[in-house]
């Protein structure tokens, strides 16, 4: 199975970091969140991937231009003009990158890649700015057996605040940060059939109205619910927290 995943966006609200760079490479644990999440559908088998790009698409071009680089120790002979890469470490993907273009919205930037995809075969779509301990392999599974055109990861987004565990007006303990008020929400980890690129319009066409909700009205969405660890990476406080959880080797996404 291929994953989209869109990685061409402005991201203002993280915008301490992403006036440098597409949110999707700013970084956790010292690799770009967007590696984070290839390394995540890779665990169950993924290994070509269609990155939509746009906002300093460039960015993310060079990354993987140079991602022996990057995973790799490398001696430079001056002298003679060469370059050795020891211990190499990539992964065994094939990464497509396209430019989709600066202002194109979410449901856009996937009809733009159409023509990589595989003809009736379904593929994973996500964003390129958030993690989850989600079982992927189970969500295709789920996809393959209800045989609509569209599935969507239902989650409980966590609270922010932690709360207090009452008695009347006494209180009794805390409790820290519990899930949000028991409503799912679009995790945005998706399998699609490729049909439902018919119903976007154009670039102008964000994925999460017309085409989802054309799709839920005709019966064609269903529902993978993940109850476990989900956080997007909206802002530097949900980086920091990220940064954290990793540093302290109990980052619930990390399941290579």
């Amino acid at each position: 199975m291929k994953a989209v995943l869109l990685a061409g966006g402005l991201g203002t609200r993280i915008s301490e970091e992403s006036h440098l760079k597409p949110k999707p490479m700013i970084e956790v644990g010292g690799r770009p969140i967007l590696w984070h999440i290839m390394k995540m559908y890779a665990a169950h088998g993924v290994s070509e991937f269609i990155i939509c790009l746009g906002y300093r698409g460039y960015v993310i071009k060079e990354y993987f231009a140079n991602y022996f680089l990057h995973m790799s120790d490398v001696t430079f002979d001056m002298a003679a003009n060469r370059m050795e890469v020891h211990h190499r470490h990539a992964e065994p993907w094939r990464v497509t990158l396209v430019d989709t273009g600066e202002s194109t919205m979410t449901g856009g930037r996937l009809r733009r890649v159409r023509e990589y995809l595989t003809p009736g075969e379904p593929f994973a779509f996500t964003y390129g700015d958030g993690v989850a301990d989600i079982d992927l392999s189970a969500e295709f599974a789920f996809h393959r057996a209800h045989g609509r055109l569209a599935t969507v990861a239902a989650v409980q987004p966590p609270g922010r605040y932690g709360a207090l565990v009452r008695e009347g007006d006494a209180v009794g303990g805390f409790e820290e940060k519990p899930r949000g008020d028991g409503g799912w929400i679009n995790g945005g980890f998706f399998v699609l059939q490729p049909e439902v690129i018919d119903r976007i319009n154009g670039d102008a066409t964000s994925w999460e109205i017309e085409p989802m909700q054309g799709l839920a009205r005709d019966g064609q969405l269903r529902a993978f619910e993940h109850a476990g660890f989900w956080q997007p990476m909206d802002t530097l406080r949900e980086k920091n927290l990220l940064e954290e959880l990793w540093q302290s080797g109990r980052a619930p996404w990390k399941v290579w």
